[in-house]
């Protein structure tokens, strides 16, 4: 495979230029150019895009040249270079693989749940129209749990009773940092925000999980609120590398092409499960991640009809969740997971039909 710097200096003097010509044309400093010729520096992304515009070649192609380098650099000095780059290649394989998942793929187990879920929801939906006070205390009680549940998994300390009175009667917990009040009463926003989106008939986007995002961490991050993380990140205790940023956008548009292209053929419960699990599992951003993934599946389950699944916090539950997030992630299985979110939409709406 040619370098990159071979490539450029082929293609522009394919193009009959001369250093200072293509320096001139594409608005980028001649000693840089000749310093991308010679393998010396890397250009910017927005210098590739420059160049490829001036030399009439593919960006996407250029850039694919570009992405292996930055590799190669990241690499050259590792004595398991081979190693990491096999590893890599699955999980990025994973990640934007756009295989077709059908219900003829599932197990027995699992189509037998999401079977018994779907009764469930006729049954929910036959209880309706409720009358308003009864389904305004209904979804502050299930509100509350799930904004306390979703970020006691974050290590947000405040208890059930606190974020309560937090979220509802505005009230300040001693003891306790901003920081958690912040993330209580942010997620109740978010809440609210999800259940506009399920109203007004909107679909999911990149947009809209950006305004998600943006809702989790305002007032805490206001630099990286709604965006996309520019620099590398570990997950503690876990052996899923997320991937690098440069990476992000393009699968980030893999993401929600795979979105578009699973959304009329997934049961809603698999597809929820689904885009939760390889949101957190690309990482898209600095903060955040697990709470805006967990905000995602319960927008597909409410646009659909099912109630809110609210994964538990507590240490054993919150183990059962990463280990079920591990298994997509490190071994490709992802029964584990979707049972998780199986049983936990199931427990939801019996919960629902408890209280009607």
């Amino acid at each position: 495979m040619k370098t990159l710097a071979i490539v450029l200096k082929e293609a522009r003097k394919a193009s009959n230029l001369v250093v200072r010509s293509l320096a001139q044309a594409s608005g980028i400093d001649a000693a840089l150019v000749s310093k991308f010729e010679k393998g010396q520096r890397l250009p910017t992304e927005d210098n590739l895009k420059a160049l490829a515009e001036v030399l009439h070649i593919s960006f996407e192609e250029l850039r694919k040249v570009w992405l292996a380098e930055k590799v190669y650099k990241l690499l050259e000095n590792e004595d398991r270079a081979i190693e990491v780059l096999s590893l890599a290649e699955s999980r990025v394989s994973y990640l934007s693989s756009k295989q077709a998942l059908v219900m003829q793929g599932l197990s027995d187990e699992i189509r037998d749940k999401l079977q018994e879920i779907d009764r469930l929801k006729l049954e929910w939906q036959s209880k309706k129209p409720l009358n308003g006070l009864q389904l305004q205390k209904m979804k502050e009680y299930f509100h509350v749990a799930y904004t306390f549940e979703s970020n006691r998994i974050e290590g947000n300390t405040l208890s059930l009773q606190e974020t309560h009175l937090v979220v509802n009667e505005g009230i300040t917990i001693g003891g306790k940092s901003m920081k958690e009040h912040l993330e209580a009463i942010n997620h109740a926003e978010a809440i609210s925000y999800m259940e506009s989106l399920v109203k007004d008939e909107l679909d999911y986007s990149p947009r809209t999980l950006s305004e998600l995002h943006y809702l989790i961490l305002k007032g805490i991050d206001k630099e990286n609120a709604g965006k996309y993380r520019n620099v590398p990140v570990m997950i503690s205790g876990s052996q899923h590398k997320p991937p690098q940023p440069y990476l992000l956008d393009k699968m980030m548009e893999e993401y929600f092409q795979h979105y578009d292209a699973q959304k009329k053929v997934l049961h809603p419960v698999i597809l929820a499960a689904e885009m939760h699990e390889r949101l957190v599992s690309i990482h898209p951003f600095i903060d955040g991640n697990g709470r805006s993934s967990r905000l995602v599946m319960n927008l597909i389950l409410l646009k659909h009809g099912y109630t809110i699944a609210n994964l538990k916090g507590d240490l054993d539950s919150r183990m059962t969740y990463y280990k079920a997030l591990e298994a997509i992630q490190v071994d490709n299985n992802p029964e584990i997971f979707y049972h998780l979110v199986a049983d936990t939409v199931m427990h939801s709406l019996q919960s629902h039909l408890e209280l009607t």
